[in-house]
This record gives structure tokens, sequence and C-alpha cells, in this order.
């Protein structure tokens, strides 16, 4: 009988994984190639493999240099935002922090709407509200991160060891002396680390904020693919590429050490 219901269930998934599958095809409109498609493609490689080089320092304007250092910026000062703002609502929303089951759930339904909205969609109206610039994706990269470092940053609060707490709560100490000679030593190494691996995304996020208008080398990269300057698009994306790869690697050096 088991495996009889066992096997009824396994063919009712897969025949629901087809029609998923089916459903997806045929919603799509694919309408093949253009006519022009084999040149064109042609070019981008072409351009994309002879990049401009020229292009990486310019004395008298901006330059993939400039682009890239206040990419990096945007993302220092995004993730240093978040990481600080953030511990009050990681604190809020965990759960071994109150006794009352209602308050950790509020924090976590905030955190939550938090992460809801993209850092596209919040760079779009810090745009509309400060104006196009870095000050737009710096804002927008802070309030995204405060999501997802509050979520990360409020399980490393639930995970504690609470045998240095109870060591404290029974030799009379208060609330805050509990929280700053028990809690917070524990839970510092594993915040730094949240907040570098989130720097290590919002690179990535600076990078594509600027297509946006939001600063970085996000702007340059649309003007290029815009005047279809494919060695200009080459040198930029090249750049992005060796940048992102060494602040993984630095990052990934750094959080070892850390935990």
């Amino acid at each position: 009988m088991t495996n009889t219901s066992s096997r009824i269930r396994f063919w009712v998934i897969a025949v629901l994984i087809v029609l998923v599958y089916y459903w997806s095809v045929t919603g799509l409109k694919l309408e093949g190639f253009t006519e022009n498609a084999g040149r064109d493609f042609t070019t981008i490689v072409k351009g994309l493999l002879h990049p401009d080089w020229g292009y990486v320092y310019l004395p008298e304007g901006e330059d993939l240099l400039r682009g890239l250092l206040e990419t990096l910026a945007i993302s220092i000062l995004g993730t240093v935002i978040s990481a600080i703002i953030c511990i009050p609502f990681a604190f809020w929303a965990a759960n071994n922090m109150s006794r009352f089951k209602s308050v950790p759930a509020s924090g976590k339904f905030v955190l939550s709407l938090i992460r809801t909205f993209p850092e596209i969609i919040m760079a779009i109206i810090f745009i509309k509200a400060v104006g196009p610039g870095s000050y737009a994706g710096v804002l927008a990269l802070g309030l995204h991160s405060i999501g997802m470092l509050g979520k990360l940053y409020s399980e490393a609060i639930e995970n504690l060891d609470l045998g240095p707490t109870e060591a404290l709560v029974a030799c009379g100490a208060n609330r805050l002396q509990v929280l700053w000679f028990a809690v917070i030593p524990q839970v510092i190494p594993h915040f730094l680390s949240f907040a570098m691996y989130r720097f290590e995304i919002n690179i990535r996020s600076a990078s594509i904020l600027g297509l946006i208008g939001a600063g970085g080398i996000g702007t340059p990269l649309i003007f290029a693919l815009e005047a279809r300057a494919w060695n200009r698009v080459g040198i930029i994306l090249l750049g992005i590429i060796v940048m992102v790869t060494i602040i993984d690697y630095i990052s990934s050096a750094i959080r070892k050490r850390l935990v």
C-alpha cells in the first residue's frame, strides 16, 4: 500500500512538473533571430575581445579607474550604513531577545518588507527624491541591505551560547551588562563576517545601479552600450571582473579569519 501511494505521488509530481515546463515554453513568443543577428553578434564579440585600453585612465575626464573607485565607494558606504542601522532591527527580530512572540514576529515582518523591494527599485525612488548620482546609489544599497543583514544578524543572535548570559544573570548583572559582556562579544565576529559577505554582493549591485543613473561604473557602461562602442564596453566589463575578483578574494580571506 505504501509503495503504491509513493508511486502515485511520484507520477503526480512528475506530471505537474511537465505541465509547468510545457506552460512556460508555450507562453513564450520565440520569434527567432533577425537578419542581421550574425553580423551584429560578430561585431559585438570583436569589440569585446579588443578592449579600449586608452579608457583605463584619462587625465581630462571620466575613465575606468574613476568609475570603479566610485563604485567601490558606493558599495563601502552602503554596506557600512546598513551594517550599523540593522543592529537594532536584528535584536528586535531575534526570538531569544524577548519573552513575547509578537515582538520578534513584528521585527521579522519589517525586515522581510524591506527585502521585498530590489535595489534597483529603491534606486529609482531615491533618484526621483535626491537626483541622479552616487548619493542615490548609496541610499538604495544601504536601505536594501538592512533587510538581509538584519535577518542574518538576528539568526546569529538566536544561535548564541546562553552559558555566559546565564552566568552573568546569576551574578546579578542587569540587562545592559548582559548584552555588553555576554552577547556582543559572541556576535561581533559573525556580524563582521556577514557585513563582508554583503559587501561582496553590493559591489555587483553598485555596478548595475549605475545603468539607471545611480552613479558608479554603470553610468559609462550604459552610455557605451547605447553608442555601440563595444571596445569600451569590453574594457569596462573587464575592469568590473577584475575588481569583483580581487574584492571576493580579500573578503573571503578576512571572513575566514573572523569566524
